[in-house]
């Protein structure tokens, strides 16, 4: 009997830590898919005029603006599923009781970056966002061609001369100037943890297999 009870003792104890990270993944994605909802949730919520200042909880809360883009833009590097690659289109905004913001117009494919896109009058809905986009591998942005490749909305805001606020569009009345509005949505969220859940529980399956094949020989060698 000594001869099986380091194997048992393994086994048993290796199942328990992979069952439990198991479990853990499974408390894991509840709570994912919880703030996901309460997300989803502000992003639907009812629209208010601007707000005079930004607080954190406000991520996400739907606006309506109205006013005339500044003419002043910075494209970030961004690609959508069914038109490839292009860029996100940030305008300088001034609203009709003139304070100077940024709005993400939304999306332009390549071939578009060089279009004129004068000062125009608009009309939007759309969601507050501060994304932190930017990693320790994100390229500086490209001040003389205008290009970035994250939104930075601090230096953006600095390039722009506007506040440190910016709202990405959902709907936009007006001459759109042939900007795609991209909403803000969780659908880029990522939530793996059912995955993860998975991988542990099959461990912990594989690990059980693994004992019972080695109690089999030990006992095979008994004889």
């Amino acid at each position: 009997m000594q001869r099986y009870l380091f194997p048992i003792i393994t086994g048993i104890l290796g199942c328990a830590i992979l069952l439990s990270l198991g479990v853990w993944q499974v408390q894991r994605l509840g709570w994912k898919e919880n703030m996901l909802a309460e997300i989803q949730a502000r992003i639907d919520g009812a629209a208010i005029t601007l707000p005079a200042s930004y607080q954190p909880q406000m991520k996400y809360q739907p606006v309506e603006i109205a006013g005339r883009t500044t003419g002043q833009e910075i494209l970030v590097l961004s690609g959508t599923r069914d038109l490839g690659g292009g860029y996100q289109v940030i305008s300088g905004f001034e609203t009709d009781d003139g304070r100077r913001i940024m709005v993400d117009r939304g999306f332009i494919q390549q071939d578009d970056r060089h279009k004129p896109r004068p000062a125009t009058d608009l009309r939007i809905t759309g969601n507050l966002h501060w994304p932190e986009e930017k990693s320790g591998s994100t390229p500086e942005p490209n001040l003389t061609e205008g290009i970035w490749f994250a939104r930075e909305v601090p230096r953006m805001a600095s390039q722009l001369g506007t506040e440190d606020m910016l709202v990405v569009a959902r709907e936009v009345q007006g001459d759109d100037q042939g900007v795609m509005p991209i909403p803000i949505s969780i659908q880029g969220v990522p939530n793996r943890h059912l995955e993860y859940a998975a991988t542990w529980f099959m461990l912990a399956v594989i690990w059980a297999g693994m004992t019972v094949a080695l109690i089999w020989r030990i006992r095979q060698r008994k004889f």
